[in-house]
């Protein structure tokens, strides 16, 4: 008697071939991969738009490159070679769209100033600051989060009214007068960190790391002075006024279980969006840090190619910029599918 096998209706029934193709289309169905698309092309007009805006900005600035590239003792006819060499004497459309065919292959062109290739330059500096930011953002975070959660466990009590002195304190210094300040203290009358200048990790992880500890408390000291007033409030409410606090409470967890557990994951909400927002403005403070301690960075190199009319040096670090708000923004957006399975399903909080 013979006996026929079944086989089963699904993905096991399916060859190499079915498999990677369902597999090809679950991926594509995914929410977050749509997310991630969606702000891509939001990316597109946006970029535009900056290098647009800086490109006009550049060209009207007073003075004339080509005589600032060619010095004072430049006649007029070396001026008006060097025009014609960096094709100055092009109108502006034609300029702009040159440089952003190349930008759309990566190639930014050349320093005005220097000769060199724009991607060589931000090779150089971008690590610094990229070192610089990501210290500075450490720092906002381990001076914000935990004073904030202790600060909430007993609302106008004394940690809460010293949390609040110095809040206040720090959100009133503008963090280039706190640079002043902190290399005046720690650098000048202590000696325990450089004033000035960069070491690379390369030459010395600790030197690194203390060259750039004094900008990078700068740059995240006025941060988390924020960061932390805007969770501790959020936390607060979230305990006195929730009532999945009411019925954990009713369930016997302890107070500092419901705060970090329960009431700060509520809260990483909002600060997350918060802090993703903040992200240009901790980007935009290195500018100036960067020229302070004399770090060899992409904001002291912007503002050297602003002073030299380097056009393509400038629009080439108005790109990085802005692409570094925008993944900033679009990360911000996958943390909440982390903290919130619903959001990572695409499913409605109803």
């Amino acid at each position: 008697m013979s006996t026929s096998i079944l086989e089963p209706v699904g993905v096991g029934a399916l060859g190499p071939g079915d498999r990677a193709t369902a597999m090809a289309r679950t991926i594509l169905r995914s929410p977050s991969l749509r997310l991630i698309g969606r702000r891509l092309l939001t990316a597109i007009p946006v970029l535009f738009g900056v290098t647009l805006l800086a490109f006009i900005v550049m060209n009207l600035l007073p003075g004339d490159a080509a005589r600032e590239l060619s010095g004072i003792n430049a006649t007029p006819a070396e001026v008006h070679a060097l025009t014609i060499k960096l094709h100055l004497n092009y109108p502006f459309w034609v300029r702009y769209g040159d440089w952003l065919g190349g930008a759309l292959q990566l190639h930014f062109g050349t320093s005005l100033t220097s000769g060199v290739s724009v991607t060589s330059i931000l090779a150089q500096r971008l690590p610094v600051t990229f070192e610089l930011v990501g210290y500075g953002f450490v720092i906002s975070l381990v001076l914000a989060v935990p004073p904030a959660v202790l600060a909430a466990r007993r609302p106008n009590g004394l940690f809460d009214r010293i949390h609040l002195a110095v809040s206040l304190t720090g959100l009133s210094i503008a963090p280039y007068v706190l640079a002043l300040l902190l290399v005046i203290v720690f650098a000048v009358h202590l000696g325990w960190f450089p004033a000035i200048g960069f070491v690379s990790v390369s030459q010395s992880v600790g030197g690194n790391l203390r060259s750039l500890t004094l900008p990078a408390f700068s740059l995240g000291f006025g941060l988390a002075c924020f960061y932390t007033r805007l969770l501790r409030a959020d936390i607060v409410e979230q305990m006195q006024s929730q009532d999945y606090v009411v019925t954990a409470q009713a369930k016997g967890l302890r107070p500092s279980r419901i705060l970090v557990r329960h009431a700060l994951r509520n809260s990483l909400f909002g600060f997350l969006t918060v802090v993703g927002v903040n992200l240009g403005s901790l980007i935009g403070v290195t500018v100036i840090t960067e020229q302070i301690f004399s770090l060899p960075g992409i904001g002291y190199e912007l503002l050297q190619a602003i002073d030299n009319r380097d056009v393509p040096v400038v629009l080439a670090t108005v790109v990085v910029f802005a692409v570094i708000v925008i993944a900033a923004n679009l990360l911000t957006d996958l943390l909440y599918a982390v903290l919130d399975p619903r959001i990572r399903y695409g499913r409605s909080a109803a």
